[in-house]
């Protein structure tokens, strides 16, 4: 059964179709949302395979696989693409894949002769439940996640759950992170209660989506409310960031979100806004999800530090998403001792963790 969900935004609302086989309405949503397009482009990567059917002439662009496909030099290069197929503002988009194929389709989109037209087919949990709804597009500089991007509201975004059997498992982990991630705002909508690991998939996604819709409704732009969807983000990018630039570190979005999470609350309760149970309510709603929280060995409290000092949300301070007695909300001006201090809390507990581990075994 298809579930559709309203994004309410005036002369740019658009709607989010999530169930099994969706994806193939794709040509009846666009005749109906995109009635002026007579020419399509299909953005996808080599490795989703899934093909859809646009109801137009389509030509197919496939872009690399994994988050460096998110650069400046893709946005020319499928710009240019747009240009050599005879694409034109009127026409329209289609981002077939994940969170990195909806970003960078939708900026190259945003950016194409001043705005063209994008629906996005999400086929990753990822996507479904996050990145391919809320017009929030871009790429990556080396300095950070996301720092070049637009607002470029889709005309609508598909959410095929079909496509979710074949996700492999860390795949899985990084749309369980953002999953997560919901479960802890507090925020309900018509369409439910927060998300949890026991509802059926389907379900899931359709209440992420509609507490996603709910904020963007609201804040379009990111000027508050908006940025509630960044919590457990400020770590999270910071450590993709990290990864990214070492290219050592394997690290997906969600996996970083889940100890984003976690470090989130640590901080909340080293600033008195939460209590120990709700740091623990915190670790259960991540571990639900088979998520794991521990920081990753090797880092550099300074590194991670810089990165977080450009972290969107800031204002030449540090800026987290945190918890407290009013619920989760922006805290500016963190300093910099409470969060090093967070971070080798982090530390420690992994590492009492590892000599229980290994206090156990030498006991059998």
């Amino acid at each position: 059964m298809t579930r559709v969900v309203p994004v309410a935004l005036a002369e740019r609302s658009y709607e989010v179709l999530a169930g099994d086989g969706v994806r193939h309405e794709l040509a009846r949503v666009i005749a109906e949302a995109v009635p002026s397009a007579r020419r399509a482009v299909v953005v996808t990567q080599e490795g989703i395979g899934v093909e859809v059917d646009t109801g137009l002439p389509t030509e197919v662009v496939t872009v690399p696989d994994g988050e460096s496909a998110k650069s400046l030099a893709q946005v020319e290069e499928l710009c240019r693409r747009f240009a050599r197929s005879g694409l034109n503002r009127a026409d329209v988009v289609v981002a077939v894949g994940g969170g990195v194929v909806t970003d960078l389709a939708g900026f190259a989109a945003a950016s194409f002769q001043r705005g063209t037209a994008y629906v996005n087919v999400a086929t990753s949990l990822l996507a479904q439940v996050d990145a391919a709804i809320g017009g929030k597009t871009g790429v990556n500089l080396p300095e950070g996640k996301n720092l070049v991007g637009a607002f470029w509201q889709p005309s609508a975004v598909l959410c095929d759950t079909a496509t979710l059997a074949t996700l492999p498992p860390r795949e899985w982990a990084s749309g369980r992170g953002e999953v997560a991630k919901y479960g802890l705002l507090g925020i309900t909508t018509t369409f439910g209660a927060a998300p949890t690991a026991e509802l059926p998939i389907d379900e899931q996604v359709v209440r992420c989506a509609a507490i996603k819709a709910d904020v963007v409704a609201s804040d379009e732009r990111e000027g508050d409310r908006r940025m509630l969807l960044n919590y457990g983000h400020t770590l999270a990018h910071a450590l993709e960031a990290v990864a990214f630039d070492d290219g050592t570190t394997d690290l997906r979005h969600g996996e970083a979100v889940a100890v984003g999470l976690v470090f989130a609350a640590l901080l909340a309760r080293r600033l008195g806004r939460i209590d120990d149970a709700r740091v623990e309510h915190h670790r259960r709603v991540v571990g639900a999800f088979d998520l794991a929280v521990d920081l990753p060995t090797g880092l550099l409290p300074d590194e991670l530090l810089a990165f977080m000092g450009r972290d969107k949300k800031a204002q030449g301070d540090l800026t987290f998403v945190l918890d407290g007695p009013d619920g989760v909300e922006v805290v500016r001006g963190i300093d910099r001792s409470d969060v090093v201090a967070t971070l080798a809390d982090m530390e420690s507990t992994r590492e009492s963790t590892r000599t229980r581990g290994s206090t156990a075994r030498g006991a059998t």
